[in-house]
């Protein structure tokens, strides 16, 4: 079974921070969640995203999502993939030159990407995204295209593939998002 590492943060995406937390813990994965500045058992505060017919989607308050592991510890050469969840997380770790070059590594290394929604911000600001095709929430393709990388428009249901990354455009997908990321794992 994989160890994975998951880089979140306050108002990550409720439901992309949960479910991959916990489908992969019950699939039998080893996944230790992180953010900067704070260490096992702090918490995150999460927003749930709707698509509720505006023209972007409706945030309400989530829950607290707990911390299982320290960042200030955690080494990436000894994790064997990475989950990037969306929401207004990433505009925050893209700052974080730590958080940077942990992405980095996991593509230096080949090693399992999943990212979805907003998480595409954190891969453009790591520049990693050059020459590859990234699904991502449609407010994001700009990042996704300055960064060098190929914009995937896809339902918002489905996930893509290239290479070591998963990519998909908002929770709706995650079937299809981590089938794909398991099946690389």
């Amino acid at each position: 079974m994989a160890k994975i590492l998951m880089i979140t943060g306050d108002f990550t995406e409720d439901y992309e921070t949960m479910v991959p937390f916990q489908c992969l813990l019950a699939c039998g994965h080893t996944v230790d969640a992180v953010c900067p500045d704070k260490a096992a058992g702090d918490t995150v505060k999460t927003a749930i995203h709707d698509f509720e017919g505006d023209q972007t989607y409706s945030e309400k308050p989530g829950h607290n999502f707990a911390l299982n592991a320290d960042f200030a510890t955690v080494t990436p050469e000894d994790y064997d993939a990475l989950v990037v969840p969306g929401g207004r997380a990433p505009e925050y770790l893209r700052m974080n030159p730590a958080v940077l070059t942990m992405v980095q590594h996991f593509f230096s290394a080949n090693k399992p990407v999943a990212a979805i929604c907003h998480g595409a911000q954190l891969l453009a600001a790591a520049g990693v995204l050059a020459g590859r095709t990234c699904s991502a929430y449609p407010a994001c393709a700009y990042e996704v295209g300055a960064a060098g990388g190929t914009y995937a428009e896809i339902p918002v249901t489905e996930a893509v593939t290239d290479g070591n990354l998963v990519t998909a455009p908002a929770w709706p997908a995650h079937p299809s998002w981590l089938r794909q990321f398991m099946a690389l794992l």
